[in-house]
């Protein structure tokens, strides 16, 4: 019998509550979130059992929790399971900042207990083989990496208000996807970005378009781009270019682009329209693999110290898009 725990139930938790209900290896689901009539009705529709507070669902004999609340409360519940000794998937990020994330990741690391944090595309089928043709050499020697993310349209302001910008909340994704394809870490950033659409984005310090260059300690480039306006619905993709070949993923018949090409058709659509109708499916398998985490058969796949170096990335696109100019990694890390 395994038993896990759900804390949080906005979109996301949600979501994950339904994928776990419909795993084979899951027997039964504790939930909790501050709104009682979400739990209630969460708590019906897949037979979970509810509970009145975080205390109450870590003290229930779960197996293995998920940490689905808002990100300021990341680093507290993750804390808070560890201490307890239970196996924890947190959604990303582990905490709202790399120096918090850092010293969070030093607790975790001295409790022993394992964490998966929520890096879903490793789990996508063709983001997954883009990573064995990397792995096997057949690429040959990387010399650029291109990962996009575009989203349909930007979520509600209240929630842009404290994402801490695009690249903590939403370029995240691809400095995780970056640095696992080259196996490498960074080492230095530039960024830019703009404000095209609501002028709210500016108000908070952030932007909703957004380039990245991340330059990798053999010389491999990085290229993201991220925005939250993509009419045509979720774009997201990754180009891996090598000296003996070139490999992609995201370039599926959903892939949200209209070619004009009069002799070709591709792609016939329909277009992906969000990033979980995306990835479903690596959901899926991510939460599948907790599973086998929680219950002692397997290592996390996406780690703490993972998470903290894809936060110190984030720190230093957000600085170079202040600055204007490129920031090492290592200037970050020093503050």
């Amino acid at each position: 019998m395994t038993t896990l725990g759900v804390i949080g139930l906005g979109r996301i938790g949600a979501f994950h509550t339904d994928t776990l209900s419909a795993l084979d290896s899951v027997d039964g689901l504790v939930i909790t979130d501050e709104r009682p009539e979400l739990v209630a009705a969460v708590a019906a529709k897949h037979g979970a059992k509810p509970a009145d507070s975080v205390e109450q669902l870590l003290s229930a004999g779960i197996d293995g929790v998920v940490v689905a609340a808002a990100t300021p409360a990341h680093a507290e519940l993750t804390l808070a399971a560890v201490e307890r000794g239970i196996p924890t998937f947190c959604e990303k990020p582990i905490a709202a900042t790399a120096a918090e994330s850092a010293r969070v990741a030093d607790a975790i690391a001295r409790s022993g207990v394992p964490v998966q944090v929520g890096y879903q595309r490793r789990f996508d089928a063709a983001f997954a083989a883009v990573k064995r043709a990397v792995d096997d050499g057949s690429v040959g020697p990387l010399h650029t990496v291109r990962s996009t993310t575009m989203d349909p349209a930007p979520p509600p302001m209240e929630y842009i208000a404290g994402s801490g910008g695009i690249f903590r909340d939403c370029a995240v994704h691809d400095f995780d996807v970056l640095r696992w394809i080259t196996g490498q870490q960074a080492v230095e950033v530039y960024a830019t970005g703009s404000v095209q659409g609501d002028p709210k984005f500016a108000e908070f310090g952030d932007v909703d378009t957004a380039a990245v260059v991340v330059r990798f300690e053999s010389g491999t480039l990085g290229v993201v781009s991220a925005a939250r306006y993509n009419g045509r619905g979720y774009d997201c993709r990754l180009e891996v270019h090598g000296f003996h070949d070139t490999v992609v993923a995201g370039w599926d018949q959903g892939a949200p682009v209209r070619n004009v090409d009069p002799v070709n058709t591709f792609p016939e659509g329909p277009p992906h329209h969000f990033f979980m109708d995306r990835f479903t499916d690596a959901f899926r398998a991510e939460l599948a693999a907790f599973v086998d985490v929680a219950t002692g058969n397997a290592a996390p796949a996406c780690t703490v110290a993972d998470a903290v170096e894809v936060a110190w990335l984030a720190e230093a696109a957000t600085e170079s898009l202040k600055r204007g100019m490129p920031v090492r990694i290592e200037e970050v890390r020093s503050v």
